[in-house]
């Protein structure tokens, strides 16, 4: 149970910390200071729905037709090794994040932009409905300990970056940070990718 949670969490973690337009809103709040509980909190709950969506909803499915698991997994396994490629030729040109300046935001205005840059994303619904509730599915009876792994990563995550943006000013300011950033996302989703081919 804790190895699967375990894997809950990497997985979550590297689907999560690949830069996009989520994250590079949050952090360039974060190192502002401004509004960011509200949309640190609309980042979280947002991946539970989703995700606990994903999984039940993929349960369901399999439960009526099991042969679809084999196929879910075949196309998940091509696109976690697409997603840790596109995350290597990220590290192999890094660019650091720009971080601007703008117009401050209401409460109400931060959390609306949230929302927008959550659920009007497509990779959104491929990485915490699809994706993780195939992989979470493949554990069979052990998948809402893969589910509560990814949802201590988006924990982690979001409450991390948010608040800890501030010290990490510094650090993505160089390219080469997210070179070994994007590096160890490569590496764990190709693995985790073959894995799943293989499964």
């Amino acid at each position: 149970m804790f190895q699967v949670a375990l894997t809950g969490l990497l997985t979550g973690l590297a689907l999560i910390i690949a830069v996009g337009a989520q994250n590079a809103f949050l952090l360039r709040q974060g190192i502002r200071g401004e509004q960011v509980l509200p949309i640190v909190l609309t980042c979280l709950v947002s991946d539970v729905v989703a995700i606990t969506a994903g999984v039940a909803g993929l349960g369901v499915v399999l439960e009526r037709w099991p042969s679809v698991l084999p196929v879910a997994q075949v196309l998940g396994g091509i696109y976690l090794i697409a997603f840790g490629l596109h995350a290597a030729m990220r590290a192999w040109r890094p660019t650091a994040l720009d971080t601007g300046e703008g117009t401050a935001l209401t409460p109400g205005k931060a959390v609306l932009l949230t929302l927008a840059l959550t659920w009007l994303n497509p990779h959104f619904y491929l990485d915490a409905v699809l994706m993780l509730g195939t992989v979470a599915n493949s554990f069979g009876d052990d998948r809402w300990w893969f589910v509560s792994g990814t949802l201590v990563a988006s924990v982690l995550w979001f409450f991390g970056l948010g608040f800890g943006a501030r010290l990490l000013r510094g650090v993505f300011s160089r390219p080469s940070a997210w070179r070994v950033l994007d590096s160890g996302i490569a590496v764990f989703m190709g693995v985790l990718g073959v894995g799943l081919l293989a499964h």
